[in-house]
């Protein structure tokens, strides 16, 4: 007997990331949870220096997740037949950690006694939302076979 044994890919609700996008995904997450980190270490203990890591991370991350964000754009408008509800959450996830971290950064830009509460409180939110979207984009948003 002999058998063959074929894969065939046929687009369905999930695709795989393309790699420049998963790059690009990879940023946000540390940079901003490095960014929580350093405002945490200035709540306690004061340094200045501190709240200006956190400045750079947020830019760090900021310029990650806007190419993610722009990927994200991209491929929202260019496959609107397999769009699904977990391609429009991952668009969300992702755009609203971009505004909380750019607002996170204006917020950072002033002096760094006046950052505090509000800087860690941004930096929180902008690391959960970013966890989110990076979970969803790199787990949620896989190919599959058909048989």
């Amino acid at each position: 007997m002999k058998y063959s044994f074929a894969a065939f890919f046929a687009p369905g609700d999930m695709r795989a990331i393309h790699p420049l996008h998963a790059v690009c995904l990879s940023f946000p997450l540390p940079m901003f949870l490095a960014a929580w980190l350093s405002d945490i270490a200035y709540a306690s203990s004061f340094h200045v220096q501190w709240v200006n890591f956190a400045s750079w991370l947020l830019v760090g991350g900021l310029i990650g997740g806007g190419f993610a964000l722009l990927w994200v754009g991209v491929e929202l408008v260019r496959y609107k037949a397999h769009r699904t509800q977990r391609h429009v959450v991952y668009a969300a996830a992702l755009g609203l950690m971009w505004l909380i971290g750019l607002i996170n950064s204006l917020v950072h830009a002033k002096d760094a006694g006046a950052t505090m509460p509000e800087g860690l409180w941004f930096s929180g939110i902008a690391t959960v939302l970013a966890a989110i979207a990076s979970w969803i984009g790199f787990t949620g948003l896989r190919g599959r076979n058909v048989e």
